[in-house]
């Protein structure tokens, strides 16, 4: 905290109610058990075209997926730098490289690197991708005309590596993206980044608003799950 009491630039302080908090965390703990019974199995999706395979440490695709691939379609650029950010399975990155542009893909873990690297091989765009392991931007040069994140929406600890694709402890990644992105992006660059009420959608936009990013909708669906509506959106930030 600041010494005024007020939450500091950067700081994660909740936005959403303390009732809708403990919802919230109902929600992550049920989709983590139902993780673990899964089993440490590959899943096999096909997405928009594309056949991809995801390990259990790593993101499966969801039915809102495509709420984002949809939009990653729609503006990437022929012959554009495109970042895919905490890429994952590799999914979104597969998806602007069809679409003929050159692609950064980055992520932490190890397993997700490996699972990108094989995802971007079967689906025959190893020559406009690139795989390489980032902290955020810690190893991520020069600028984009287009950067893609689809962050965790949990701000809790994770208790594995599992739990780790679903929940950001205190959003430590999601804080520092967001002052670092502006100096990637090209003059005209923009980023789209996928978030849900599942998570503290208003903190996602206090970031934006502290950075001086303008965003808008471009993508949203809905559901009502256990009374609560739940909603979901791409945005195209700029």
């Amino acid at each position: 905290m600041s010494p005024s009491g007020d939450p500091a630039v950067g700081e994660y302080e909740p936005t959403v109610p303390q009732e809708y908090q403990d919802q919230i965390r109902r929600w992550h703990e049920r989709a983590y058990v139902e993780e673990l019974a899964a089993g440490a199995v590959d899943r096999v999706f096909e997405y928009l075209g594309m056949s991809i395979v995801v390990p259990p440490e790593v993101m499966p695709i969801t039915p809102m997926s495509h709420l984002l691939g949809e939009a990653v379609v729609d503006e990437t650029r022929t012959g554009g730098r495109v970042l895919d950010m905490g890429t994952g399975s590799g999914v979104n990155a597969i998806l602007a490289a069809r679409q003929e542009a050159e692609v950064l893909a980055v992520d932490l873990s190890t397993a997700a690197l490996e699972a990108a690297r094989a995802n971007v091989e079967r689906n025959g765009v190893a020559d406009r991708v690139e795989v390489r392991q980032s902290d955020i931007f810690s190893d991520v040069a020069g600028t984009f005309d287009l950067i893609i994140f689809d962050p965790p929406f949990r701000w809790f600890k994770p208790r594995s590596v599992t739990e780790s694709v679903m929940a950001d402890e205190n959003y430590q990644a999601l804080t520092r993206f967001f002052p670092q992105a502006r100096t990637h992006l090209t003059t005209r660059g923009r980023m789209l980044i996928f978030f849900g009420t599942s998570g503290d959608l208003g903190y996602l936009q206090r970031l934006m608003k502290e950075e001086g990013f303008r965003w808008e909708t471009v993508a949203h669906d809905s559901l009502t799950r256990d009374g609560w509506n739940v909603d979901y959106f791409t945005f195209r930030v700029a």
